[in-house]
Formats: C-alpha cells, structure tokens, sequence
C-alpha cells in the first residue's frame, strides 16, 4: 500500500506520521503567562538534534478553532521556556495537562504539581521532572501560518540527582522509566530494552603489497 502524500488530507497526514513514526518523546513545555500564570503542555512532535550548541524542537500548532495556544504566545512574548521530561509516576497528569485550559488557569496548579525556580530563564521547571531544560528561544520557522516550528537553545540542565551519575556522566538506566507517545491516548512504556555488541562495520582487508 502506498500513498501519495499530496492525496491525503492533512488529518490523514497526520494519521499516517503518528501512527508509524513511534515512539514520540514528549516535552512538557512550561511558559510564563502575561498575568504569571504558569503554563504547563504536552509536545510530541519533539526532539533534541544538535549538542554544539544544545538545541531542541518542538512544534505548535493552532487550536482546532484557530486560536492560538498558550505556549506558542507565551514563547513569543518572553523568548524563553522550560523543556520537562516525563516518567512513569507524572505521565497520567502530564496526559491531564493536554486538555483546553484557558490562559487564566495554570495546569500547574490545577493538576497539583509542583514547581522550583529556574535559574537563567523566568518560567519555572516541574519540581518532580527527572531532567528539564531551561531554554531561549532560538528561531522559529513557520510552517504555513497555522504551525510554529519551535527551536530553543539549552541554558541549564536539571538533573534528578538519583538518576545520574556525576563522574561518568551517564543516566542510570535502571531507575529513568520516561514515558513515550504513541498516538491518541495512548502511551508507551520504555523499560523493555535491547542492547547490541558494539557496530563496527566491515573492515577493509589489510594489503600485502604486490
């Protein structure tokens, strides 16, 4: 089977990239309202893709009755955000968060979570993250008017502290249990793991010379 994706409507795009394009990280982005409401939501269509300097992306949309989101103008208004990530026991309330909230009640304090200051930028981080990342805005594309392509620039990262290791750097794998977007409702699970040898690739034969 095989489409042309310029034969599908945009809820079929959309049908088709999320329900094979699997599992999706989620960022749960926290901005700063005008009144200092404190936004928390939901980001799928989200990754990190360059270390040098540490960048991450994530991707906004329109309501389904053209509003604006929250995030989107709380990004453009203040240039900064707080990047959450999510594990098991904070998944069901970061699924609560994607609901319509409006602007003047904070998913925050409606949902009960926690907040701690952030340090370079002034929307606060979730208290029980495992790892969030305070970031600027870096540049913004857009996509069409009715989608924002969102890349911020990481400033400083806060790490919970029983799942690092400070020496070898490395996450303690054993005890991050992040969550992953599957589509609708529905989630993943990521603590069933595979690890493989070490690829190499084929080597070239060595010459003897002739």
């Amino acid at each position: 089977m095989q489409y042309a994706s310029n034969d599908l409507t945009s809820a079929e795009r959309y049908k088709v990239l999320t329900a094979f394009i699997l599992p999706r990280p989620i960022a749960w982005v926290t901005t700063l309202g005008p009144t200092a409401v404190v936004n928390a939501a939901p980001f799928s269509f989200f990754n990190a893709f360059s270390e040098d300097p540490p960048l991450i992306m994530f991707s906004v949309n329109k309501r389904p009755d053209g509003r604006l989101k929250d995030t989107w103008l709380n990004v453009e208004r203040t240039g900064q955000f707080v990047v959450n990530m999510t594990d098991e026991p904070l998944a069901e309330k970061m699924h609560q968060s994607s609901g319509d909230f409006p602007p003047d009640i904070g998913e925050p304090d409606y949902l009960e979570l926690g907040l701690a200051p952030s340090v370079d930028v002034a929307p606060p981080r979730l208290a029980a993250a495992p790892w969030a990342m305070e970031c600027k805005l870096w540049q913004v594309i857009n996509v069409k008017d009715d989608r924002q392509l969102v890349i911020g620039e990481g400033l400083r990262f806060h790490i919970r502290d029983e799942l690092w290791d400070p020496v070898a750097k490395r996450v303690y794998m054993d005890k991050y249990h992040p969550v992953g977007r599957m589509f609708a409702d529905r989630y993943c699970r990521t603590d069933d793991r595979m690890l493989f040898a070490t690829a190499e690739g084929p080597k070239a034969a060595a010459s003897t010379g002739g």
